[in-house]
């Protein structure tokens, strides 16, 4: 058995065809999504964060409109980009957020990746202390926003507050309990998936990751995944580990999935840099007739590893057509490989 969700980027544009035209467009698109996903069967709604782009965004709003509006389904992020984060002022508003949603906030950070400005980040306020890199302040934030979510007290209470306070060292509110415990790190490389590991991460594991080894894009993330399990089980977490990763699924079933999606039949990885210095494999898309797509996903080793499957949506072709795309692989893919 797996968990099945989806992880839309949010795009929108005015262009000719796209069915998300606006800000409005990508997020109320994207809350009519998640409802859509919840009465298919679905069990995650993520969402990917991305800033100076026309996509989604800030997502605390976003995933607390999508609370509001579900009951059961699973509502992450894959992932928020921590150098761009206060992670109190974070924690403060992921425990809103997964208040509303009564405990089903999945939230995935990361680093993050090259984004559409340089140095994004320094126009939000941050900068890397000295003798740090962008990467190091990253797992800063992600440190001091993990410490808060644990819900002890550690600021000095005013001797004359305009309220009554409880006793003791004040405490971050609304403190939401467990949400420290679905918090999920986005790595692209073996060892940064064994630091989140030992911090007690679940991960997420996308369709990119640093070339490490020159094999194919599924057997280098299943390893990664194997020494994440390794790291986790030597940390001697109390709870289970989970570990999702991310993938273009399209059954062919119609007219329009042969349309859109059918010149993607002999899609391969490919190789390439998403910076000077980083050599990066990005995983091949998956489209086919569903017995062809069957004996194809059996044969993907890191989704065999993994316990979540996240099916990136092509989000401008409308809500309609997404809720198809996922209704499609959970009626004529998910049960012949015992996901289902």
């Amino acid at each position: 058995m797996k968990k099945i969700g989806f992880l839309s980027f949010g795009h929108w544009t005015p262009a000719e065809g796209s069915q998300t035209r606006s800000a409005s467009d990508a997020l109320l698109q994207s809350i009519d999504l998640a409802v859509a996903a919840e009465e298919l069967g679905a069990d995650g709604a993520y969402f990917r964060v991305h800033h100076f782009a026309r996509q989604l965004a800030s997502p605390f709003p976003l995933l607390a409109a999508v609370g509001a509006k579900t009951k059961h389904i699973e509502i992450g992020t894959g992932v928020i980009d921590m150098r761009y984060e206060n992670p109190l002022y974070m924690a403060e508003d992921a425990g809103a957020a997964d208040l509303i949603a009564e405990g089903r906030l999945q939230l995935g950070i990361s680093r993050g990746s090259p984004e559409q400005v340089i140095d994004g980040w320094r126009h939000f306020g941050y900068r890397p202390a000295e003798d740090e890199t962008e990467a190091d302040m990253a797992r800063r934030h992600t440190e001091v926003f993990l410490n808060v979510l644990q819900g002890e007290g550690f600021a000095e209470p005013n001797p004359t507050p305009m309220f009554p306070n409880p006793t003791g060292m004040l405490r971050l509110e609304p403190h939401s309990q467990g949400l420290r415990e679905r918090i999920w790190w986005g790595a692209s490389t073996n060892a940064t998936a064994v630091w989140a590991a030992k911090l007690g991460m679940h991960l997420q594991s996308s369709t990119l990751k640093t070339d490490e080894s020159g094999e194919p894009f599924h057997v280098q993330q299943a390893k990664q995944i194997h020494a994440y399990r390794a790291a986790w089980a030597e940390a001697g977490h109390s709870r289970d580990a989970r570990v999702s990763v991310s993938r273009s699924i399209f059954a062919l079933v119609d007219d329009r999935d042969r349309a859109y999606f059918g010149r993607e039949r002999q899609s391969q990885d490919q190789i390439g840099h998403i910076d000077p210095n980083t050599r990066s494999i990005f995983g091949r898309s998956y489209a086919a007739e569903p017995e062809r797509l069957i004996e194809e996903l059996s044969q993907d080793e890191a989704i065999a590893a993994a316990d979540t499957l996240l099916l990136t949506v092509p989000n401008q072709l409308g809500v309609d057509y997404n809720a198809h795309v996922i209704q499609s692989i959970l009626t004529h893919v998910a049960p012949a490989l015992g996901w289902r």
